[in-house]
């Protein structure tokens, strides 16, 4: 990439004529914008793309979800119909590995609606292709749009794409970090002029003590909310993975990605991905405020080996060639394991329910049975 992008011009008029754009605004419209924005009209997925998710590193992470989403509907009394929802659903793909999982268990598929939340127009046609004998399914851009009723929601690296605040401690207060033009014309961070009135009180514990100088992140509590709020008073359990931290902490997170590398998040905006870290203290809070019951956060390996994936490697890798072999224990290691490359330390996992749900698997001890794939 080497001429500025179209967003990078109307963000800079945006600027001259309205002031500095906090980075939540910022990085919506990076994200989102109807016309610029990185989400609305590519499809970013894979090796050509600028990142990997789960579903794309192996079938495996989607069919054990699909068997996840069994056990939970066998836990909820097995109503038919039942909503299985994915939100951010990509190139259709976890849900399309979920189904063909659960075609070993004809009432729950049969009883199933499928919902899929997404905006951008590139992956729909993806996922329509991907889920063409799929059943009883529909598109949505919104979960509001969603009927209600008994269901279980998918949510995987939905969260760290939502639009993120960042507040700078000063001497006099916390001050909303902002984006701002420097005197060569380019895109700078700076902070607003005033501190945010009372934001102290706001604070989870280990911020309250942070250095002038730190960064502290925090999404709106809205989406979290209604996801909470409808399993609550449906039925039924959401499913959260993404990558991020398990206490609220200071630290600056906000990033672009491109091309499988970090990347500067102020200099291609709309052409590069812009995430910051989730917060799954704070999704927890979240959920529990609305009265839903949580589940973990535990580590994506820990979750996966609870549900059996070591066991489904090796039922893949015995019917498979010595190069296919290869590649499912590469897939494997890099779902369960950390260290560099690895998803499964970094992504955490987090459940979320109504309350008659005490036990979500996988979430705690109790491990994924009664139900094997194909």
């Amino acid at each position: 990439m080497t001429e500025p992008s179209p967003l990078l011009t109307d963000i800079k008029k945006l600027i001259k004529t309205s002031g500095p754009l906090p980075v939540w605004r910022y990085m919506q419209l990076c994200l989102t914008h109807p016309e610029h924005g990185y989400y609305i009209a590519r499809d970013p997925l894979g090796r050509e793309g600028d990142f990997v998710t789960s579903p794309e590193v192996s079938q495996m992470f989607g069919e054990l979800l699909g068997l996840w989403a069994a056990s939970v509907w066998r836990m909820m009394g097995s109503p038919d119909p039942l909503r299985l929802i994915e939100l951010g659903p990509g190139r259709g793909t976890l849900m399309a590995d979920a189904l063909r999982a659960l075609r070993v268990l004809p009432p729950m598929y049969e009883s199933l609606s499928v919902h899929m939340v997404e905006i951008n127009p590139v992956l729909v046609e993806k996922q329509m292709a991907a889920l063409s004998d799929a059943p009883n399914i529909e598109w949505h851009t919104s979960l509001d749009e969603v009927p209600q009723g008994p269901a279980i929601i998918l949510a995987n690296e939905y969260f760290d794409v939502l639009p993120v605040h960042q507040m700078v401690r000063r001497d006099g207060g916390w001050h909303e970090r902002v984006v701002d033009i420097d005197g060569s014309g380019q895109l700078v961070f700076g902070v607003s002029a005033e501190p945010t009135p009372r934001f102290d009180a706001l604070l989870p514990p280990l911020v309250r003590a942070a250095p002038v100088g730190a960064i502290f992140e925090w999404r709106p509590d809205a989406e979290m909310m209604s996801i909470a709020t409808r399993v609550r008073d449906n039925g039924g359990a959401a499913l959260i993975i993404d990558y991020g931290h398990v206490r609220s902490d200071a630290g600056d997170t906000f990033q672009a990605i491109s091309r499988h590398s970090f990347a500067d998040p102020l200099k291609y905006p709309g052409r590069v991905d812009v995430t910051a870290h989730v917060d799954f203290d704070a999704l927890a809070r979240a959920a529990e405020d609305v009265g839903a019951r949580v589940h973990g956060p535990v580590p994506q390996g820990e979750f996966l080996r609870r549900l059996g994936i070591e066991a489904r490697a090796v039922n893949l890798m015995a019917k498979a060639t010595p190069e296919l072999s290869d590649d499912i224990a590469t897939a494997l290691k890099r779902l369960t394991e950390g260290g560099r490359g690895g998803m499964g330390s970094m992504f955490k996992v987090i459940g979320v329910s109504d309350p008659s749900l005490t036990v979500l698997v996988g979430l705690s001890d109790q491990a994924l049975g009664g139900i094997r794939t194909p």
